[in-house]
């Protein structure tokens, strides 16, 4: 059984942190909280032997993808929407309840194929949780990936970039504003889960670099209605011309 988050642990001493998915973002927070001091697990699809290069270059050891859930404190999901579903389906059921589980994920319909449920109004997030069985909460998903090496600053520098974190349980999302705050970036609580469309792509605050002021206005300011890039063609709505 994973061990929970300790109160020592949420307090600021190092975090075991379990990453599934080994791409750009997976790879960077990776490295930077190698750097920070904690101990990191990365696993992928393909297996721990595809990441030999990636191990090296971040210090994080890898793992098949059901050992990257054990033994931590936090684990970030960072795949494709479209993979979430082929994770194993008992991936979180020996995995203790204060265990926090980040989603990063953005759906993007030209990548991840049509996903009805998201299409329809849940939010990107909400939908990851149900697939997972399991609680999320929503960050890191509206930074440019290379940003999070290259751009974190000191708490209170001038223009600060942050980054908005959603989610239902307020201790879970202060571990993740307390993650976000080492890598140098100020942390927003961005609401609930529900809440999380407003990080979403296409959105205000998405890609765009914003100081905590700039975020919080970001998100007051963002539509609910996804712009025609961020929308799939329903086919089934089509009609067959006539002969």
């Amino acid at each position: 059984m994973a061990l929970p988050l300790t109160a020592r642990e949420a307090q600021g001493a190092d975090i075991k942190i379990g990453i599934i998915g080994a791409g750009h973002i997976g790879g960077n927070l990776a490295r930077r909280f190698v750097e920070l001091g904690h101990e990191v697990k990365i696993a992928n699809s393909r297996g721990p032997e595809t990441l030999t290069e990636v191990a090296v270059e971040t210090g994080a050891t890898a793992v098949p993808v059901p050992e990257a859930v054990r033994e931590v404190g936090v684990v970030v999901v960072t795949i494709p929407e479209k993979a979430i579903p082929s994770l194993p389906a008992d991936l979180f059921d020996d995995v203790g309840g204060d265990v926090v589980v980040v989603d990063t994920g953005n759906y993007y319909h030209q990548r991840d194929g049509r996903i009805e449920e998201i299409e329809q109004g849940t939010t990107e997030s909400r939908w990851v949780a149900d697939q997972l069985g399991r609680p999320v909460v929503k960050a890191f998903n509206n930074v440019y990936a290379a940003h999070l090496l290259e751009r974190g600053q000191a708490a209170g520098s001038p223009g600060r970039i942050a980054l908005p974190v959603a989610g239902d349980d307020d201790a879970a999302k202060a571990v993740v504003i307390r993650l976000v705050d080492e890598l140098g970036f100020d942390g927003v609580d961005a609401g609930n889960l529900d809440e999380s469309w407003r990080q979403q792509p296409g959105t205000p605050v998405y890609a765009t670099d914003h100081d905590a002021e700039g975020v919080r206005r970001a998100l007051a300011d963002a539509s609910r209605e996804r712009g025609a890039d961020f929308r799939a063609p329903d086919v089934s709505a089509r009609v067959a011309a006539p002969p």
